[in-house]
């Protein structure tokens, strides 16, 4: 009786088949994703071209996004290296086949090239770990060569069980024998290996029940060799003479196929057996790596490892702990989180950026829970917003295991050598290492100096040519005659549409609008835009620029911001793309026109070249708290005359990451009546994104100042009600915490208040402020040690942030854009600031009317008001009432998309005291370690 054929060309359909529906499965929980396979081929041999084709077409087939690296017979040993390290590091990537043999004029050596690819990429389960992994029995930890694979689903598909079964492999190759006998022994056959050196091979294939023929030599294996009813699989492909064939040849297997299938129970055609497997199997490998990578990279899911705190007792300074504690490599916590390698780009060992690609891959991914910290107003006693926010997230993660990331402004630098302080939190609560983070970090605050600076120079450099100019000479500059023909730029193509001018010829512009094109025409005098330093410097708060005799007496009155103050600071803040950030930097208006057109980066013709030096700093910063807990470190605008908060990015990103059970802490500037109230009606308006929960800050010692106690002064002992107990003095400041939470309530969101205790707080103390919030509609009032125990002081605060997370809310922002510019300040200044009513000044009543007039009425407003007060008046404490709001000026911020009405004067740049800290600022050229920085 003849043998049952297996059919290679049925099995492997059935597998395609199976293949094709695990890959809809997978578009089903993503709908970008799709399993990435690539060829890589050096050469043009005929017979890869027709394999790789084969491959290409299969993996169509299925739904697998395969491609095809060809390079030319040229490539030497290091290109091809080159190329396969690209692939490894590439996320979409998830099967890497090196295409054999290697056509190259060069020598390369295989075996390196081989083992050169990514062992989770190696679908081909060619590399000496996977290899090593097999002949071990780790199974399900490697890929297993494509050809032994198919045999063995060959074998599967007869229904004979292979476990105790005599099994003969004949061969030993690295691509077929020995790992088919690897294969077969840790499916529990006893098997025995065969090859040229064997003696009676007829004898030993003759006790094989399950024989693989894998030698290289046609019709070698007779039929009177083999076991009756033995399984025989044939990898051979051999050519022989055959007049008949077209060709003039035919292919055959090395077993004798006639006589074999008179004696096997089930046999595997040439062709037609094994042949289609092979590239069927090559396909479920590539398949089973993009199912391991959606598995360990599934969002949500962490692997990470926190740094257990050594608490000494008395607390030492910021910058001793911090030294003390070894960070994580960033990037070993960049895996931890879910981010791939292609994703990050470290900035040496502790701080990393991370690509925005990440965003669109993981789009299709539930967010988790939003939390912003706000304060009380603030007093100089200090608050500890940046110290609770550092402890939530190391309480929610290092203490809780939640899932769960940081995200804060980056400091200005100005402080830092001007009057000690920095932003990275304080005690064991901090970002580490506190130098990088309160220093340069990666560069942004500079790229934006650059960028703004570049405007600036753009505005007065356009106003000096304009001057000195005639039309027509001003138009043949800015339109340059290159190689005989003059040629517009892209955006000044832009400027001509906004012109209403449909041509792309410069010479078919009438005069009329070369006029129009050329001249800004824009008045000195209405020029918004400031040169702006990282450093505390008042002697640029008023300057006088263009008295060199060069700029022919073209002087202005001028001033300098501190960066952090400048629009694209907020810019980089609110943006939720690189295009985004690339409309949003040529809308901003840098002065208006005598005609009382506004001008804009886009009409300088610089907004392109903005987008260039912006192009780094965009992508976030990850960093990490002293408990290993992560932080991205993004933008850092000023929160009384700009918003007050980190990038949108930045919580987009975790919000992701962190999964649907992680949190998302952020921080506001200032206290909740600045920072929160911004954070909420312009933040959240360009977000899109919802907050769960808003957690204050309070102190004893602060909400005593606000009761009416005595002016702090630097330096100097505290007062005793600061240090002695005095519930009366506390419970009238109480009165701040009450408004404060109240305004929080404004926008429907929960307010958990976190009591940040000093040791020179009662309980009796502690408790009151608690009992007040509470009784006030906070939904709890915890309090924290976070600033003595690290996270575990903080950890009854993270259980009510988590309660409250999962209690109902009506998030809504507290005025509609369509009012009036008026309308929209007024709202702010009853509801928040407890205002009767406001004043607008005549300055103030003009650019209400000018704003309206040019189109921007219906943007948000930032409030540019002190920080020190409810009210406009910074010593007026506790909660001020009868008062009228005096608006001064209003500013417009297109680029960021708000308006900023002035109340009262506030520096833009602050200035340097009788003794900075950079007098105690040093480096050790030993250690090269900063010394007297904090």
């Amino acid at each position: 009786m003849s043998a049952q054929i297996i059919s290679g060309k049925e099995v492997s359909a059935q597998v395609r088949e199976r293949l094709k529906t695990d890959v809809e499965q997978m578009k089903l929980q993503d709908p970008n994703f799709r399993p990435g396979l690539v060829v890589l081929q050096v050469g043009d041999r005929d017979d890869s071209n027709l394999y790789i084709s084969m491959k290409l077409k299969a993996a169509a087939e299925i739904g697998i996004n395969a491609t095809h690296m060809r390079l030319p017979e040229s490539a030497t040993e290091e290109e091809v290296l080159h190329s396969i390290t690209e692939v490894n590091e590439n996320s979409s990537i998830h099967g890497l086949i090196v295409q054999l043999p290697l056509d190259s004029i060069h020598k390369i050596d295989t075996e390196k090239v081989t083992n050169a690819v990514a062992p989770e990429k190696d679908v081909d389960g060619l590399t000496s770990i996977n290899a090593g992994k097999l002949s071990r029995g780790d199974l399900g930890d490697c890929f297993i060569p494509c050809t032994p694979n198919g045999c063995m689903e060959l074998i599967r598909q007869t229904g004979v069980s292979v476990a105790g079964k005599k099994a003969v492999v004949i061969g030993r190759s690295k691509i077929v024998g020995a790992p088919m006998h690897d294969l077969l022994l840790w499916n529990n056959a006893t098997v025995t290996t065969c090859h040229s050196k064997t003696v009676d091979l007829p004898g030993e294939v003759s006790k094989a029940d399950i024989l693989v023929v894998g030698i290289g030599k046609a019709e070698m294996v007779k039929g009177e060799w083999i076991k009756k009813g033995a399984v025989v699989i044939d990898c051979g492909i051999n050519h022989v003479p055959d007049e008949t064939k077209a060709n003039g040849k035919r292919v055959v297997g090395d077993v004798d196929y006639a006589s074999a299938k008179e004696r096997a129970g089930f046999i595997t055609p040439v062709p037609g057996g094994v042949g289609p497997m092979t590239v069927a199997m090559l396909m479920a490998n590539t398949v089973l790596s993009a199912t391991r990578f959606l598995e360990s990279h599934r969002p949500g899911k962490w692997n990470i490892s926190y740094t257990k705190l050594n608490l000494q007792m008395p607390v030492p300074s910021d910058i001793v702990i911090s030294r003390s504690c070894v960070p994580k490599p960033i990037g070993r916590l960049a895996r931890e989180v879910g981010l791939l390698s292609d994703e990050v780009e470290l900035y040496g060992q502790t701080k990393a950026k991370v690509q925005l690609n990440i965003i669109k891959r993981l789009q299709a991914q539930p967010d988790g829970k939003y939390v912003v910290v706000t304060g009380i107003t603030p007093t100089p006693l200090g608050e500890g917003k940046s110290t609770t926010t550092i402890g939530l997230v190391q309480a929610l993660g290092a203490q809780m295991k939640l899932n769960v990331f940081a995200c804060v402004r980056q400091p200005s630098q100005g402080p830092t050598f001007g009057i000690k302080g920095g932003a990275a939190g304080g005690g064991y609560s901090q970002v580490i290492p506190m130098e990088e983070f309160n220093l340069h970090l990666t560069g942004d605050i500079h790229a934006i100096t650059a960028a703004n600076n570049l405007v600036a120079a753009a505005v007065d450099a356009r106003m000096f040519h304009e001057s000195t100019q005639t039309d027509k000479a001003l138009y043949n500059r800015l339109v340059p005659l290159i190689g005989g023909e003059r040629k517009f730029s892209p955006v000044q193509i832009n400027r001509l549409k906004k012109l209403g001018i449909e041509k792309t010829d410069p010479s078919t512009l009438t005069e009329e609008e070369v006029t129009r094109f050329a001249r800004l025409d824009m008045e000195p005098s209405s020029v918004t835009w400031q040169r702006v330093l990282d450093t505390n410097d008042r002697f640029l708060r008023k300057i006088t620029i263009g008295q060199s005799p060069t700029e022919k007496g073209h002087t202005r009155e001028a001033q300098f911001d501190i960066t952090v103050a400048s629009e694209i600071m907020a810019v980089l803040a609110l943006t939720s793309s690189l295009q985004d950030m690339r409309q949003r930097l040529a809308r901003m208006v840098v002065a208006t026109s005598r005609g009382g057109v506004p001008i804009t980066t886009e009409d300088l013709g610089v907004s392109g070249a903005l987008a260039v030096l912006m192009k780094d700093a965009i992508k976030p910063n990850l960093m990490q708290t002293l408990e290993g807990t992560p932080v991205f470190v993004h933008a850092g605008p000023f929160a009384n005359i700009a918003h007050g908060n980190s990038s949108i990015l930045a919580d987009k990103i975790a919000l992701k990451l962190v999964g649907p059970e992680g949190f998302v802490v952020t921080e506001a500037g200032f206290g909740a009546d600045i920072g929160m109230e911004k954070f909420f009606n312009i933040k959240c308006r360009y977000s899109g994104l919802r907050p769960h929960v808003v957690v204050l800050v309070a102190t004893v010692r602060a909400l005593k100042m606000h009761g009416g106690g005595q002016t702090v002064t630097a330096g100097m002992p505290l007062p005793k009600e600061y240090i002695e107990e005095n519930l009366e003095l506390l419970e009238k400041g109480c009165s701040n915490m009450r408004k404060q939470i109240e305004n929080a309530q404004h926008f429907g969101v929960p307010v958990v208040v976190a009591v940040n205790a000093f040791k020179t707080d009662t309980g009796a103390e502690l408790d009151l402020v608690c009992r007040v919030a509470k009784a006030a509609g906070a939904f709890d009032a915890v309090r924290c040690s976070h600033w003595a125990e690290g996270g575990a002081g903080a950890v009854a605060l993270g259980q009510a942030v988590q309660r409250a997370s999962e209690a109902p809310s009506e998030f809504k922002f507290l005025y509609d854009l369509e009012l009036p510019i008026a309308d929209k300040i007024r709202i702010i200044a009853q509801k928040i600031y407890g205002a009767d009513d406001i004043e607008l000044l005549p300055e103030a009543q003009h650019k209400v009317e000018l704003y309206t007039k040019q189109g921007f009425s219906k943007l948000p407003i930032c409030m540019a008001k002190t920080h020190l007060s409810l009210s406009h008046e910074a010593d007026k404490k506790g909660v001020p009432t009868g008062f009228i709001l005096p608006i001064r000026d209003i500013r417009a911020s297109v680029g960021s998309g708000f308006l900023f009405p002035l109340v009262g004067t506030m520096p833009t740049i602050p200035g340097l005291p009788t003794r900075p800290c950079f007098y105690d600022i040093d480096l050790d050229p030993e250690t090269e370690q900063v010394n007297g920085l904090f």
